[in-house]
Formats: C-alpha cells, structure tokens, sequence
C-alpha cells in the first residue's frame, strides 16, 4: 500500500514536470515568434518619454526604431565582450561602443555602436568611425542590463563595463538622469570608414530545449508505471 502511494506520488511529479517543460515551450515559441515579428519589422519612432516610466521590458525589447541624433563621442563606453559568432568579419575579445546620442528635443539615448577589438579600444584608432553632426540611427531596443551579483563591477576610470545600464553610465557620464532613456538602441550595420565599430552584433538568440525535456520526464512517468506493474504482476505470479 505504502509503495503504491509513493509511485502514485512520484509519477504525479514526474508528469507535472512534463506538463511544465510544455507550457514553457509554448511561451518560449510565442516569445521567438515575437522577436521575429519585432526585428524584421519596418522601424518605428522611440518611445516618447512621457511613456518612459510605464515601459516594460517585454514591450519593448528588440522592437526596431529609427531617430535622428548627434553621438557623443567623447562619452562613449565600453561593454567587455567575447564576440563568439560575430556577423560581420571582427570577433573576439573586445568592447561594444556605447555612445551617448543627443535627440534634438535634449533627450539623451544610449547607442551600442558595434564591437571594436581590444587593439581598437582608443577612439583614435578608429578616428574615421567617429561620425560627426545629426546622423539617421536605426537599430533594436534592449532594456537595461544592471548586472547580477556575479558580474564586475565597472572600473570607471579605465571606462571598462561589463554590463549595458544607462542609468550608470549616464551617472558616470555626468548626464542628468531625467534626460536618458531607460533603455539602450543596438544600431544596425552602418557603413563607417575604417569599418570601426562593427555594427549590426545583437545575438537573438533563444535557446529552446522544453521540448526534450518533457519527453524526458514523460518517459520517466511511462518507465515508472512500466516496472511498478512488472512488480504487481510478478508479484501475483509468485502468489499464485
């Protein structure tokens, strides 16, 4: 009686956990069905910033805009990051060049410009890409990424970051905060002399295993019911 109580118990388990990994398949379809939608699709103006304080980052991450804006180039900062499968022909080690953009209304928007190499970290090595006056930007929303407890600390002074937050940045760069954005713009590939940065690098990439995985726990419910009916079956047999 007790064994049968706990095969009922863990079969329960095992078939919520396989009823589980499908709901997450479908949310993690729809959610790639989403993005598709979103980065294809023609470019839209930014968010006006009366929306700024009601924005979620599910409604805004990875939608394509398009605006006008002077960089700040002085200001730009650089994210660390391993390039593993870069899109255009620079990968590796190196920064993104996070450059603050002035709109003509005074808002302030965090541009990811594209990777540099390490050996290009100095703006003046790269000095053809550091377009001047209004420019015509369009590129992918991403939300704020403040870090977790497992990533560095940004070391201001060297200007290496590890994590795209526009609230510090704007903070390290002096800029009232009321005039930033909450969000960053990825800008899409721009011919730049000197090719520097290389733009056009967001990773969408969205990995989506929940189909496997409730196979799995479906199979373990199917292989548990098998052998505790062996069990009873040859345990009547043995009685008989």
């Amino acid at each position: 009686m007790l064994l049968g109580v706990l095969v009922l118990a863990a079969l329960a388990v095992l078939l919520s956990l396989g009823t589980w990994q499908l709901q997450r398949l479908a949310e993690k379809e729809a959610l790639i069905a989403r993005v598709a939608e979103r980065i294809n699709a023609a470019p839209e103006a930014l968010p006006a910033r009366a929306d700024w304080p009601a924005l979620q980052a599910d409604q805004i991450e990875f939608r394509r805009v398009e605006f006008e804006a002077t960089f700040r180039h002085d200001d730009e900062v650089h994210v660390f990051i391993t390039l593993g499968a870069p899109k255009g022909p620079i990968g590796g080690q190196g920064y993104f060049v996070v450059t603050p953009a002035d709109l003509a209304d005074g808002t302030v928007v965090f541009v990811n410009r594209g990777f540099v190499p390490l050996a290009a970290k100095d703006p003046a090595t790269r000095a053809g890409g550091q377009v001047e006056g209004p420019q015509q930007i369009t590129g992918l929303i991403r939300p704020p990424e403040p870090g977790t407890w497992v990533t560095p600390a940004a070391d201001v002074t060297r200007n290496v970051w590890f994590s795209r937050d526009p609230a510090a940045m704007a903070a390290a760069r002096a800029i009232p905060a009321d005039r930033v954005a909450p969000f960053t713009v990825d800008q899409e590939r721009a011919a730049l002399p000197g090719g520097l940065p290389q733009g056009g690098e967001t990773l969408v990439s969205f990995p989506n295993s929940h189909l496997q995985y409730a196979v799995t726990w479906y199979g373990l419910a199917a292989a548990l019911v098998a052998v505790y009916a062996s069990f009873l079956f040859n345990g009547r047999r043995r009685r008989g």
